[in-house]
């Protein structure tokens, strides 16, 4: 590849798929709430995202090893299947149990695709370009964040539930079918094995990627916060469809995603990230005190923007850190934090929560304490001490 441009077919295929995959299980989120209030199971609005966290957090150190010793291809085609399988056990689970166990198996998905995704982007990516490449990447699967919220409800409302969980599993599939004629780039690829899934303690933790695996951790913590508690928020403002806050949160992002994946290639990753959690920090202290749909959602693009900051400086950094025969393991560790952060947030924003509104800015001002810790951090001694960039 020109060192000069980070495009190719295969980068472009990547997008597609990435697209098509966050679009796949993001838009039945914004409906899990009320369908789950509909089986009698309300009070476990909290385990909706914590439970697809549980799982995807678990099958890691799996995915990881998979994608340094067996392939990025076969670990990403495995991630999408899944989702697509989900769509299509969704209509069939008729009691909350069966519900909440579908979700820890719907977890399963996003174990295993972005990690062989980011692993398969550190392979074709030159090192000076990685923040913008991840600035891309993290566009069209934002595209596809942004997408799913949207027409999920959409679709519920003038079809049915089962429809929308359908079209969930045909956007997967799609997904795999784009991944089918993508070309392996480990080089030296292994035949499964039974020992490959066989997990030993180093393989679990890369400890070279901590700083930003904490990083990612907090900076997604209020994320699922507002993943468990934002539907209701849109019902009590008003909001006909729940997924507008998503939306305009994704948007956003999108715009800001491509500048600060440049902006963290020239000026270096942790400058980006201060910025990006200063203004997470704000929006959420905002988000505690909005009390109108237009706030709300005014409050949803400024929390997109830290994000959309956050988010390609964050991988780009765990890629500088990352050993090139490890990448797997070192995405997967960084992932691991992402899927601790998002279901902490969730379990706690569901907690405090407990059906009473009035419990609403607890969450986020909870939310923005742990952000202000990841920025102190970034100002430690640690983090001033990493190396700058790994040029393999």
């Amino acid at each position: 590849m020109n060192n000069n441009s980070i495009y190719s077919f295969q980068f472009g295929l990547l997008c597609l798929s990435g697209l098509l995959f966050f679009g796949s299980f993001n838009m039945i989120i914004p409906e899990l709430p009320s369908h789950l209030s509909s089986m009698g199971g309300g009070a476990y609005k909290g385990l909706i995202i914590a439970l697809f966290t549980v799982t995807a957090g678990l099958s890691r150190p799996f995915s990881g090893k998979l994608a340094d010793r067996v392939g990025r291809v076969p670990v990403m085609i495995v991630g999408a299947l899944v989702c697509g399988v989900a769509g299509l056990m969704y209509p069939l689970a008729g009691s909350v149990w069966a519900f909440l166990l579908l979700r820890l198996f719907h977890g399963f998905s996003t174990g295993f695709k972005p990690t062989g995704t980011s692993a398969y982007v550190a392979d074709i990516i030159p090192a000076n370009k990685r923040g913008e490449a991840m600035g891309v990447l993290g566009f069209f699967g934002t595209v596809g964040m942004a997408m799913g919220p949207a027409i999920g409800p959409v679709i519920a409302q003038q079809f049915s539930l089962d429809v929308m969980f359908y079209a969930s599993s045909f956007a997967a599939v799609l997904s795999v079918l784009i991944l089918v004629g993508m070309k392996e780039t480990l080089k030296e690829k292994e035949k499964l094995s039974w020992d490959h899934f066989v997990i030993q303690k180093n393989e679990i933790y890369e400890p070279k990627v901590f700083a930003p695996a904490f990083m990612m951790m907090v900076s997604v913590f209020a994320f699922g916060a507002i993943l468990t508690v934002m539907p209701d928020i849109s019902d009590q403002l008003a909001l006909s469809n729940r997924g507008l806050f998503f939306t305009y949160y994704t948007v956003a992002s999108l715009m800001v995603r491509i500048v600060a994946g440049k902006a963290s290639d020239k000026f270096g990753r942790v400058p980006v990230l201060k910025l990006g959690c200063s203004i997470i920090f704000i929006s959420l202290l905002l988000l505690a005190n909005a009390d109108t749909s237009v706030l709300l959602l005014a409050t949803g693009v400024l929390y997109g923007v830290g994000a959309g900051l956050c988010s390609p400086t964050i991988f780009a950094w765990t890629i500088d850190l990352s050993d090139v025969d490890h990448r797997g393991r070192g995405m997967a560790t960084m992932y691991i934090f992402l899927e601790i952060g998002i279901g902490s947030g969730a379990l706690l924003g569901g907690w405090i929560y407990g059906n009473e509104f009035s419990n609403i800015p607890m969450i986020f001002y909870s939310c923005a304490a742990v952000v202000s810790v990841g920025f102190v951090y970034l100002f430690s001694r640690t983090v001033r001490n990493l190396p700058v960039i790994n040029e393999a």
